[in-house]
């Protein structure tokens, strides 16, 4: 293996060079690591950072995942559905904000009353929020899971332009191991080469230290994301609810909490080398973790954050995992901690911008 300096300033990694980066603990080599992405980052993308505001619209879900606190066998909960009037409170307030973007994410429904929802949804918030500094509106993520092409392409039309759709784990062991038989890794990969086709940047991520995940994982998914030729990355570390048949892994992944947190650090920063001009977020998972996890997930080559905007009420009833920082904020709290943990470790805010990745911008042109 080559020196550690030369190898972070390769072009292309093979699947050993990239299980060897993600190892990395000692603290000299985590600093190479980190600060060769950081200087990716800023090369290929710059310094801004982009806000997606974050919907999350209803915790209602036919799935069943092993590891989601929103499953639908969870009785714990109290189910939810923000009215149309609710999703454009929380847009009109992105939009004043300057936030640029914004993200609805729900729970996973395929009937035709959540599919219209979401279509008027986005045809409203792109009609409604335009403005002189944003004359298309704002931009629309959506995040609502494995749908039909027809319904994609739907989705599309009505004006939403980025989907993210994770793919938890790119091993066909790993999958089986966090979803019932009723999900396929095959079905999931078609969803995504759909979104592909009905024009959508597509976006995709893995959960980081998944009980039974080697480093030879998640170099594969490293690699999938470049076989995919993704836009953008949603990915943080994995972590316990104690309401799902994965609670059985709590005392583990307690034991291994600082392991974990590394490991997702460093996938962030190879992800940076290996794709180099895609969209990574600094995720909620890395604060639940530690409380500075979202800069330093920036300093290790992410530019992209999501400020809650799904009202304080409901946001107890939407915990994909345990413990899920900033609960209790409000809209203008939480712009605020984030607007201070961003200039903290020198890095602007992307006001008024979609802040698509220079990956799609590229692949377009």
């Amino acid at each position: 293996m080559k020196p550690l300096i030369e190898l972070v300033r390769q072009l292309e990694f093979s699947r050993e060079e990239i299980a060897f980066l993600l190892g990395r603990r000692e603290k000299a080599e985590v600093e190479v690591l980190r600060k060769a992405a950081e200087e990716l980052c800023f090369a290929y993308v710059g310094n801004k950072v982009h806000f997606r505001g974050l919907v999350e619209f209803s915790n209602i879900c036919v799935c069943d995942c092993h590891y989601c606190g929103i499953r639908k066998s969870n009785s714990e909960i109290t189910r939810f559905f923000l009215t149309l009037d609710e999703v454009m409170q929380a847009a009109h307030w992105c939009s004043e904000q300057g936030y640029g973007s914004l993200v609805l994410q729900s729970g996973e429904r395929r009937d035709e009353a959540f599919i219209e929802f979401v279509e008027n949804a986005v045809r409203r918030i792109r009609a409604e929020t335009r403005t002189a500094k944003q004359p298309d509106g704002l931009g629309i993520t959506l995040c609502v899971g494995e749908q039909t092409r027809e319904t994609y392409a739907r989705f599309r039309a009505a004006g939403a332009h980025r989907y993210l759709l994770r793919i938890e784990s790119s091993s066909p062991r790993l999958f089986r191991q966090l979803h019932p038989a009723t999900q396929s890794l095959e079905h999931r990969l078609q969803c995504l080469q759909w979104l592909r086709e009905t024009g959508f940047q597509v976006g995709t991520g893995v959960m980081i230290g998944i009980p039974g995940q080697t480093l030879e994982d998640l170099a594969d998914d490293i690699l999938f994301f470049r076989s995919l030729d993704v836009d953008m990355i949603g990915m943080g570390p994995y972590i316990v609810h104690k309401q799902t048949p994965m609670a059985a892994y709590e005392a583990e992944m307690a034991s291994r909490g600082g392991e974990v947190y590394q490991l997702a650090l460093n996938m962030i920063a190879v992800t940076r080398l290996v794709l180099r001009n895609v969209n990574i977020a600094a995720t909620t998972a890395l604060q639940a973790m530690k409380p500075t996890g979202r800069e330093e997930g920036l300093t290790y080559g992410a530019n992209v954050m999501m400020p809650q905007l799904t009202p304080t009420e409901f946001r107890k009833d939407y915990q994909l995992y345990e413990g899920k920082p900033c609960l209790d904020e409000n809209r203008d709290q939480c712009r605020m901690c984030l607007q201070n943990r961003i200039t903290g470790v020198g890095r602007v805010i992307g006001l008024h911008e979609w802040g698509d990745s220079r990956h799609a911008r590229d692949r377009q042109d």
